[in-house]
């Protein structure tokens, strides 16, 4: 019975990609499901088209530099947290996890209204500081779930050793917790690659990301090309991102073995 349930719920998550990967290959003009015939055009026409591609660069630029400067501070902040206690502790978490729980819109009006007076509106810097402010405190949450299992008392051993408090760090209590620091930086960058809300407030003309140009090319069209945009990017995450997923759940297994 649970291997059935287990079947169905599987292939409840797979029914969307599925389809979405079938509607790209139609030879319709409009996204269909099961396929009329099979063609690549509209692969070709996405790879052909400056204004997906340059926009598919500008997010996975966009999203490796936010989730590199989220993975630094939530990592920091993550471990300056633990290692406080009672209300101190409480009233820093909640303002450093306070963007988790503002509505995007709310949080990208006050962006757009502040980065008006700083002259960051429309920059790829302002994107960053955006989207930094948006994914840090997942990073953070996951940190601490990996600090929560780690002995201090290993690093304090390193200490009295006569290692000074950086070389204790990384090589004591960074390599513990790694496997959660590199799903929090695995998670900003999803976040980073896919945030629409508080970018449409915050992009300019020359700084459209992936999401604002699906959103604006669906807004006049449905070609199957929005089917292939997303089974490209479908196909990497299962190339790139499941082998990394097992190879970090393996090393996180391995220790215990």
């Amino acid at each position: 019975m649970l291997k059935l349930v287990n079947t169905l719920i599987i292939l409840f998550l797979m029914a969307p990609l599925v389809a979405v990967i079938g509607s790209s290959i139609t030879t319709s003009n409009f996204p269909t499901f099961p396929p009329e015939g099979a063609t690549l055009k509209w692969y070709a026409k996405v790879l052909n088209e400056p204004a997906f591609t340059d926009a598919m660069l500008r997010s996975l630029a966009l999203g490796l530099a936010s989730a590199s400067i989220a993975g630094l501070l939530g990592t920091l902040a993550a471990v300056g947290l633990t290692r406080l206690r009672g209300r101190t502790q409480q009233s820093l978490t909640t303002v450093i996890l306070s963007p988790i729980l503002l509505p995007t819109v709310v949080l990208g009006l006050a962006l757009l209204i502040f980065y008006n007076r700083i002259g960051l509106q429309g920059t790829f810097a302002g994107l960053v500081a955006a989207h930094v402010l948006l994914t840090t405190p997942f990073v953070v949450r996951l940190a601490m779930a990996s600090l929560s299992d780690f002995d201090i008392s290993m690093e304090e051993a390193a200490r009295n050793l006569g290692a000074g408090p950086v070389r204790a760090f990384v090589q004591i209590t960074l390599p513990q917790i790694l496997p959660g620091v590199i799903a929090g930086v695995i998670f900003a960058f999803i976040l980073s690659f896919d945030e629409l809300v508080v970018t449409l407030f915050l992009a300019g003309p020359e700084m459209q990301t992936l999401p604002i140009r699906i959103y604006t090319f669906l807004e006049y069209q449905s070609e199957p090309t929005i089917s292939a945009v997303a089974s490209i990017i479908i196909l990497i995450w299962m190339a790139l991102g499941l082998p990394l997923y097992a190879r970090l759940t393996g090393a996180k297994k391995g220790p215990s073995a």
